[in-house]
Parts: C-alpha cells; sequence; structure tokens
C-alpha cells in the first residue's frame, strides 16, 4: 500500500471544507502543475484561495521534497504577525503584501487553516457575504465593554436582559458577547429573543435608541476564548458586530458538547 504523504495531510480537508461550507468544487487551471487547485468565487469569479505542490526550497525552506501549500488573502497587518510564526509564509507567487501561503503538512493546526479560509473568502467577496448559520441562525460576534454596563453582573440576575440592537441581528440569531478589557475574552453564546425594541434613553447615557432582547444559552470561563485565541481565527478586534467565523463556532460548540458530556 502506498504511504500517504504527511505533506498532503490537510489537502483533503481544505478541499472538503470548501465544498461544505461555500460549495466550491476546486478548478485545476494548469497542465504544468495539475495538482495546484484554484478555490474561487461562484459570483464574481475571483479566487480565495490556491492549493499548491512546491518545492521546499522555493519556499525558503530547507530540502528539496514537495510540500502542500494553501495560498489566502489576508490583511496585510494580520498577516504580518503572522509570518513570524512557523508554517506561514509570503504568498507564493502571490503580491505578499495582501496573500499568505500556509503550510498545509500540520505545522499550522487544522481549525486555524480553516479560520484563514474564511477570511480570505470574506475579503474577496464581490458583496457582503451572510454570516455563516447553524439551522438557519445567523452568528454574530458583539462587544461589551464594562465600562458602560456590567453584563457579568445582569447575567448573574436573570438569563435574559436587553442589549444595544444592532441593524443585521434578527430574531433567532446568535449572539456571542465578547468582554473588553480588561477581560478581553467571549464570555456568553445567547440567542436574540426580540429585536427593534425602542428605548427610551435617560440623558447622559449612551446613545440607544433601538434594544433587543437577548438569552443567555451559555457562559465560557475568561480563559477559554480569550483574543489570543481569536486572533487565530481572523478576529483581530472586535469593535463593532461581525460575522461570527464558522471554524471558531464549530469549535466552540464541540467543546462544549465535550463538557456536557464529561470529557
Amino acid at each position: 500500500m502506498e504511504k500517504k504523504r504527511v505533506d498532503m495531510a490537510y489537502r483533503e480537508d481544505v478541499l472538503r471544507y470548501a465544498k461544505e461550507q461555500y460549495e466550491t468544487e476546486p478548478e485545476y487551471l494548469w497542465k504544468s502543475t495539475p495538482d495546484s487547485a484554484v478555490l474561487r468565487h461562484a459570483d464574481n469569479r475571483k479566487w480565495y484561495g490556491v492549493i499548491m505542490d512546491v518545492p521546499r526550497n522555493r519556499l525558503g525552506l530547507s530540502g528539496y521534497e514537495p510540500v502542500d501549500i494553501l495560498n489566502v488573502k489576508c490583511d496585510p497587518v494580520f498577516g504580518g504577525v503572522l509570518r513570524r510564526q512557523k508554517g506561514f509564509l509570503p504568498g507564493y507567487h502571490m503580491k505578499h503584501d495582501t496573500w499568505l501561503s500556509v503550510l498545509l503538512d500540520g505545522t499550522v493546526e487544522k481549525d486555524t487553516v480553516f479560520s484563514l479560509i474564511d477570511m480570505s473568502f470574506k475579503m474577496t467577496s464581490g458583496q457582503k457575504k451572510k454570516p455563516p448559520s447553524v439551522g438557519g441562525q445567523r452568528e454574530w460576534i458583539v462587544p461589551a465593554n464594562l465600562k458602560y454596563y456590567d453584563v457579568q453582573k445582569a447575567f448573574r440576575e436573570q438569563d435574559i436582559i436587553l442589549w444595544k440592537q444592532s441593524n443585521n441581528i434578527a430574531v433567532g440569531d446568535i449572539v456571542y458577547l465578547y468582554v473588553a478589557l480588561p477581560i478581553s475574552a467571549i464570555l456568553y453564546r445567547c440567542q436574540a429573543l426580540e429585536v427593534d425594541i425602542p428605548y427610551d434613553q435617560e440623558p447622559g447615557e449612551l446613545h440607544i435608541r433601538r434594544v433587543m432582547r437577548i438569552k443567555k444559552l451559555e457562559e465560557y470561563p475568561p480563559d477559554a476564548y480569550p483574543i489570543d485565541i481569536l486572533k487565530t481565527y481572523g478576529v483581530g478586534a472586535v469593535r463593532g458586530p461581525r460575522c461570527m467565523p464558522a471554524s471558531l463556532s464549530a469549535r466552540m460548540r464541540k467543546e462544549e458538547r465535550g463538557i456536557k458530556n464529561g470529557f
């Protein structure tokens, strides 16, 4: 039996993820490199990923054996941070400031690879991509500032509270509350029960005209999903409502099930 190449470890996982998450079929465009697979949007035809089989020495690595890489579009600042870590390289045959090459040989964790695919898909989309959904529910990360509202105290007293309404959040959507400094972590998974509730603001308070009613579904310890972990999924800052990366959501739900099952 032919031994599976270790350097191809994540190739099939990446192709499967693109198929399941974005209904993308790989395109093999070049006869000279038949294993190179392009992932592109169905609407605007832009590439959001390229899998290539490249000799290690061409990537500035030691050795001459081939290794699979994934090219993804990446924020220049975030890409600069990643390139200082093992397994991340300047975009091979792409613009180095906006593309990133990721080794698929297991050096980089699989969930991190998936989160970078999500980021690249979003950055190359011709229109704003709808947030990922679970059972028809869209998912969001929403910031919470303890300076203005003690959300921890509020949830200790009751499971349903009012929260500032964000334009795109609808009834049934999942809302992950990211509590800012000094905690800097996702602490709660909630669900929107009611939206667009008129709010009579008191003088001197924050500018709030509408609120939504959210219910706490899950609470996480502060060290479970801090900002350092979120960054590995492409969430560098939470200054306003933003889409929840599908790969991060999947990880959190998997870990929730493990805890409830006693693992």
